[in-house]
């Protein structure tokens, strides 16, 4: 019997909320808390930066999260689960909340350049 292809998993509005739950907490985890922390300050609030050492880092402890529940062990999986996530978003206001949470873990505020973007000389 010949195998099917890979499914992208589909999960629940509940389930949804459960991998999203998992995933906000696996972030608390004291190691990954140190390595995001690492990673943010490698990047000194330069989003280039922020986008070569700290996603990159959560993009791997969103993995070994997401790929419990059927998600592949890639970043592909993580994106995936993201696109399931932000379509249950409009759906389920706890889904929304815990997204903009996860956000926030993800991307800090970053401060607003100056009104006029001027730049004073030294």
């Amino acid at each position: 019997m010949a195998s099917a292809p890979a499914q992208q998993p589909v999960l629940t509005v509940e389930q949804a909320r459960v991998v999203l739950s998992e995933v906000i907490q696996a972030f608390s985890v004291p190691e990954n808390a140190a390595r995001m922390e690492e990673a943010r300050e490698s990047a000194c609030n330069d989003m280039g930066k922020m986008l070569q050492l700290v996603l990159p880092v959560a993009t791997q402890i969103q993995q070994e999260v997401v790929k419990g529940y059927g998600f592949n062990n890639e970043g592909e999986g993580v994106l995936k689960f993201a696109r399931l996530v932000k379509m249950y978003e409009t759906q389920d206001p706890e889904i929304a909340a815990m997204s903009a949470k996860l956000k926030s873990l993800l991307l800090p505020p970053m401060s607003a350049p100056p009104i006029g973007g001027g730049i004073t000389a030294s």
